[in-house]
């Protein structure tokens, strides 16, 4: 008698508390989250101007709020000079650099398939 290999599902509780790709997506989820890792990862540190330069339509209040929810969530790191004007600079923590390649692969599965 031959055993199948039981297939991983994604999700044993889909988008349950304990699903993982719920999880991910929650963090990185919505219009403009992503963009700003693509950003942050391509200049490695970077002030709110560039940001904002660099992201064709994207509002002062999207960026802001996208920037608070990426720095709780443990992905981004804000550092704040005291200085006059003040300097602000982001940069991706050592957990966002981890999902990187995971995004290089998808951004390739998007380059072959749509």
């Amino acid at each position: 008698m031959s055993k199948i290999a039981k297939k991983e599902p994604l999700c044993e509780e889909i988008a349950g508390k304990g699903c993982g790709l719920k999880k991910v997506l929650d963090i990185v989820g919505g219009k403009w989250k992503i963009m700003i890792l693509c950003v942050i990862d391509n200049k490695e540190v970077v002030r709110y101007g560039e940001l904002s330069r660099a992201i064709h339509g994207i509002t002062n209040t999207m960026l802001a709020n996208s920037l608070k929810e990426l720095e709780a969530d443990g992905l981004v790191e804000r550092k704040q000079y005291n200085e006059i004007p003040v300097r602000v600079e982001y940069n991706l923590t050592n957990k966002a650099k981890s999902l990187i390649p995971i995004l290089l692969q998808l951004k390739k599965w998007g380059e072959d398939n749509l």
